[in-house]
């Protein structure tokens, strides 16, 4: 990255929005998962059981009860996760292998799936036997009483990245990013809209559209907020890094300065960034290290793929692998 004074062009320029609430930041919160009721087709959580009068609907299960629940379909036996995560046995006696399953905590999907009129929520996971795959699974879990059950679960597929989610008369709709004819699982660029619905058989898949290829474009409308700086490394809430994709111009916020340069593709999948410049602010720890270290990743980045609806941008600095995870900015609180 190169400082430069000319400042980004104004079609980029996106308002920042400041978030005091102290409900903000990282967690095990419900402000932490995406949420994207505003595409629900049924009845909300907060409204009534259609007929019961004053009754009210049976909430979703919380967070904290689906970072401890327990689903069924992904391995031989059920797996009840503890705090988000589970792990087996290794497959070989003192070997490093082994089955392990998690939960996309980031991730929540909330309507009625199975018509009863009370709300339950959708959830991704993801599988892993120590090996290159990793498979996405989507699960439906509800609130019987005091008990949260699964009622059904689904293989999304392996390496299978997912873009967006959303609810359409009582289905659940995700945009993907798939092998397709003679790719390799490692390098997906298919985009496909594929719906699941519960059956008496249970979670099925009933329809897929192939709607595209992967391309720089898939990056383009939202504003994108830094929500990991390394892999699993939050960022600190006072500090707002973001990046917008138009055409093949990028602009953003580097937590001190505006940033703004240009951005290539030569395969979907692979991104690269040039002739970037900053303003040149000075601002106060930590933002001006973060920024600092931000900046230099961006300038290496040569990957993106979508996880759970986030946007991750993979490269490598002098110190490693460089991971930089975005959130629609519109996921907030």
């Amino acid at each position: 990255m190169q400082d430069a004074h000319p400042a980004p062009s104004r079609g980029l320029r996106r308002p920042r929005v400041e978030d005091d609430s102290p409900n903000r930041g990282v967690g095990l919160r419900r402000a932490a998962i995406l949420v994207l009721a505003g595409v629900l087709a049924g009845p909300c959580a907060a409204c009534d059981v259609a007929g019961s009068g004053s009754e009210a609907a049976d909430p979703v299960p919380t967070l904290v009860e689906l970072l401890d629940g327990t689903y069924e379909g992904i391995l031989a036996e059920p797996v009840t996760l503890i705090r988000g995560t589970w792990e087996g046995d290794p497959f070989v006696d003192g070997g490093a292998a082994r089955p392990s399953v998690g939960l996309v905590q980031h991730f929540l999907l909330e309507g009625d799936f199975d018509g009863d009129g009370t709300p339950e929520a959708a959830v991704l996971l993801w599988e892993s036997a120590g090996g290159s795959g990793t498979r996405s699974y989507l699960a439906v879990m509800k609130r019987v009483g005091g008990e949260v059950r699964n009622l059904g679960t689904a293989l999304v597929g392996d390496r299978t990245q997912v873009m967006s989610g959303s609810i359409a008369d009582g289905r659940v709709v995700l945009e993907l990013v798939e092998a397709g004819p003679g790719e390799a699982a490692c390098c997906p660029s298919q985009k496909t809209s594929t719906s699941w619905a519960l059956t008496a058989a249970g979670l099925e898949r009933v329809a897929t559209e192939i709607v595209g290829t992967l391309s720089l474009a898939d990056l383009g409308g939202p504003e994108w907020r830094l929500v990991e700086l390394g892999r699993a490394q939050p960022v600190p809430d006072d500090v707002e890094i973001t990046i917008v994709f138009e055409g093949d111009r990028v602009a953003g916020h580097g937590g001190c300065n505006d940033y703004f340069g240009t951005v290539g593709s030569k395969a979907p999948g692979e991104l690269h960034f040039t002739a970037t410049g900053t303003t040149m602010r000075a601002c106060p720890e930590p933002a001006m290290g973060l920024e600092q270290e931000y900046l230099a990743a961006l300038a290496t980045a040569s990957s993106y793929r979508f996880h759970g609806g986030r946007l991750v941008l993979g490269g490598a600095t002098d110190g490693g692998p460089a991971v930089l995870v975005f959130a629609r900015a519109a996921e907030r609180p």
